[in-house]
């Protein structure tokens, strides 16, 4: 333990940084959640009707238009 302190107080430490290269950027959808009919409740799911209902009453609300 001792021998490291040494080196890194003589040679300091090397931090090594990220992959190199372009970001790969998905635009692909992963969730359930973000596709269309799962958010306007169309596929028949009586959770999702509900979950789409409290969506468009939240968009709907004064609060949430632009000024």
């Amino acid at each position: 333990m001792a021998d490291d302190f040494e080196r890194v107080l003589e040679q300091g430490m090397v931090f090594k940084g990220g992959p190199k290269g372009p970001k790969k950027e998905d635009d692909k959808v992963k969730t359930k959640a973000k596709k269309k009919k799962y958010i306007t409740g169309a596929h028949g799911s009586g959770s999702a009707k509900q979950k789409a209902k409290y969506r468009q009453q939240r968009a709907n609300r004064r609060s949430q238009h632009k000024k």
